[in-house]
């Protein structure tokens, strides 16, 4: 076998097992990111609204690495009049504040193909492969580690 055949199927192998393994960690940040897009995982200052508690855990291991939510304030209710009005900040121009919706739905559509992708590149790893049973150990290892990290 050629050098170059010996080393493209290396390769091969390299991006099999690095892409079996980081699969879990891709699946987990593309749906709790897509969910964060939303603001679902933050309670509402007013406290009219609570997220779940797996999902304000998950956003907290998303964004900190640790499973600690610190617990939100409640904003004290103040009068309209007593509440100075907000001024610019010196040297910023006016901005257009713009509609955020279509960009959050782009981003939301990218976190569910993202978690698309991953699960159809794992059933390919899976399926045409003459070890499936390494690739399960391997995604097995990619559940493991990082759910033994976080309680570390």
């Amino acid at each position: 076998m050629p050098p170059i055949h010996r080393f493209l199927k290396g390769c091969r192998l390299v991006h099999l097992y690095l892409g079996v393994f980081t699969a879990p960690a891709l699946l987990f940040f593309a749906i709790t990111g897509g969910l964060q897009t939303f603001g679902l995982h933050e309670s509402a200052r007013d406290g009219s609204h609570a997220p779940p508690k797996w999902l304000a855990v998950a956003a907290q291991l998303h964004k900190k690495q640790t499973m600690d939510v610190p617990v939100r304030k409640l904003r004290p209710a103040a009068n309209a009049a007593s509440v100075p009005a907000a001024r610019p900040l010196a040297g910023t121009a006016a901005r257009r504040a713009g509609n955020p919706l279509p960009l959050k739905i782009f981003t939301a559509l990218v976190a569910l193909a993202l978690a698309v992708s991953t699960l159809t590149g794992l059933y390919m790893a899976w399926r045409y492969t003459r070890h499936a049973g390494r690739v399960v150990a391997v995604f097995l290892a990619g559940v493991a580690v990082p759910l033994l990290l976080a309680l570390v």
